[in-house]
């Protein structure tokens, strides 16, 4: 695809994850500047992001106040995603509110039309079954959070909404389910998400076939394109050799676990800075 195509892509694809946060029962909110993701039942950053598009130097401490204000009220720690190259003013902002990035960039992949023959070896991967939604939602969840998104994914996979679908994968290996993903439709755009390995099978491949069979088999529909996102630079390189290429990369801002969910006090009250015209007499 041309640049142009490219940068659709790569809107459909950013709009696809918000809807897939929304589908599991989030909301998104607009304001200038961001997109607010949030999930009040599930604290996690990956439910909890504001997407920067674009904050003037002028306003950016109107628009940190109020962004964090959003999440802080429902005690939750959002991550901010900035595009790269972060504006300095931006970055200066974040770290004045007591946000630090993170050593590696956030990067979004698309496929970029190779069909590699890797051989997924003794794994085996197969669509999960309704039955199956306690096992799928165990991948990405502790017992807290584990009802909230059993009840999410079973609405969203066998209940979607019009230009919608959700299909969770399973890994298998001599029958034991090892490994996870889950991939979701908003109309032309998909994205893998939540690929994860159970910890004493890491390095057996599940994960690279989880994607292959994504990218192969197209679960959500033939007339799609697939995306995924890369926290590293080895995971990045990986999925490079599946099929994927950079498309753009985020620097990611978060919070340190003792930072306190505050604003800082604004100072004394003062007059009003702005007054209503007063009729003549």
């Amino acid at each position: 695809m041309d640049g142009g195509e490219r940068e659709l892509a790569v809107e459909a694809a950013l709009e696809a994850e918000r809807q897939f946060v929304l589908t599991l029962g989030g909301f998104a909110l607009e304001v200038a500047g961001a997109k607010l993701v949030t999930h009040e039942k599930i604290p996690a950053p990956r439910f909890n992001f504001v997407q920067e598009l674009g904050v003037g130097r002028e306003r950016q401490t109107a628009f940190f106040e109020r962004a964090l204000d959003h999440y802080f009220q429902r005690a939750l720690r959002p991550t901010f995603r900035v595009p790269l190259p972060a504006a300095a003013h931006v970055d200066r902002g974040l770290r004045r509110f007591g946000f630090r990035p993170r050593d590696a960039p956030l990067t979004l992949l698309l496929e970029d039309g190779r069909r590699p023959t890797i051989d997924p070896g003794a794994t085996v991967v197969r669509e999960a079954n309704p039955s199956e939604v306690e096992r799928v939602a165990s991948f990405w969840s502790d017992e807290r959070e584990r009802p909230e998104l059993r009840t999410a994914l079973d609405v969203a996979w066998n209940h979607p909404n019009p230009h919608e679908q959700l299909v969770p994968l399973l890994a298998t290996v001599d029958k034991e389910v090892v490994a996870a993903a889950i991939v979701y439709r908003h109309r032309a755009a998909a994205g893998i998400h939540f690929v994860a390995t159970r910890p004493s099978s890491r390095g057996r491949g599940a994960a690279s076939a989880l994607v292959l069979h994504a990218l192969r088999e197209r679960p959500v529909g033939p007339a799609t394109f697939l995306s995924i996102y890369a926290d590293s630079e080895r995971l990045g390189l990986r999925l490079g050799r599946l099929g994927f290429a950079p498309a753009r990369s985020f620097l990611e801002y978060e919070l340190p676990r003792s930072a306190e969910l505050a604003i800082p006090a604004p100072g004394p009250p003062g007059p009003p800075r702005w007054r209503p015209p007063r009729q003549p007499p």
